[in-house]
């Protein structure tokens, strides 16, 4: 089977590599592959793939305040442009999208059906690359997911388990709740729904909540390291982009067709473990 993964370069791009091994893979992303010109829809044309897994994106949600312009020029134009050359192609469609759609005063978790409020740029831009898919291509699934760590790259798990060696205390956000989700589990679940004929939205990450304070009290804990988590506000933390307290997705509609994925402390002991044993010896 033919896929084209766009942003292949990320922690869920080579993640899909792996599970996605031996399939016929066409790896787009930058700089050959922008999307910020349409020239990244002449490209899928091109190609003609049987699927699309549309993991690109601009993911700095801090900087996508200073940067409005780019990040919707990369996660709503860009998506618009995949999206149409999908529809062209007649490829199945998926597009990665984010817990950050919702503005998190829900008190319970989000439905696939629950109205999106996106309170940041971020947000808004992966909002409106959601709208194109679901409105260009015929054959789409949008996937939201949220709190990603993978095995390449930056995300939260790496810079906690780094600065609980470095400092003696580290100060964690303890008013946000969601969904941590290993870029491995998701990878394998993106396979799953590719090959069936769900369409519309479903939410995937790893079973359970917590906080970010709760997260990282995980990792020093299973990293054995001293330093000590103490819990911030949101407010306190001082970031530039609004985040949502509560963007707890459920998994429901998933979990009706697949095998629910593990709990998030599952995936971060599984995560930490390849960490540690994928070093080589001294």
């Amino acid at each position: 089977m033919r896929i084209l993964i766009t942003g292949a370069n990320g922690q869920l791009g080579h993640a899909l590599q792996r599970v996605l091994a031996a399939e016929d893979l066409l790896l787009k992303d930058l700089p050959e592959f922008d999307l910020t010109t349409s020239a990244c829809a002449d490209q899928i044309r091109r190609a003609r793939p049987d699927i699309i897994l549309h993991a690109g994106a601009y993911t700095n949600v801090d900087q996508a305040e200073r940067e409005p312009e780019r990040a919707h020029a990369v996660n709503a134009q860009g998506t618009r442009w995949v999206a149409q050359a999908a529809n062209d192609v007649n490829a199945r469609l998926l597009y990665v999208s984010t817990d950050y759609v919702f503005d998190g005063t829900k008190m319970g978790p989000y439905e696939e059906q629950d109205e999106p409020h996106p309170i940041n740029q971020y947000g808004r831009s992966k909002y409106e690359g959601e709208q194109a898919v679901l409105t260009l291509s015929a054959n789409t699934l949008v996937v939201r997911t949220a709190w990603l760590f993978g095995h390449e790259g930056h995300n939260f798990v790496r810079t906690i388990a780094r600065l609980a060696q470095e400092r003696p205390e580290l100060e964690v956000v303890a008013d946000q709740r969601g969904c941590p989700t290993y870029a491995e589990d998701l990878a394998r679940a993106l396979r799953q729904l590719a090959l069936s004929d769900l369409r519309g939205i479903c939410h995937v990450a790893n079973g359970g909540d917590c906080s970010w304070y709760e997260f990282a009290q995980a990792i020093v804990g299973r990293t054995g390291a001293k330093a000590t988590v103490l819990p911030i506000t949101t407010a306190q933390a001082g970031r530039l982009a609004k985040r949502p307290p509560n963007s707890v997705l459920s998994h429901a509609r998933f979990a009706t067709r697949f095998s629910p994925l593990p709990d998030w402390r599952d995936a971060l002991a599984r995560f930490l473990n390849h960490v540690t044993t994928s070093v080589s010896p001294a």
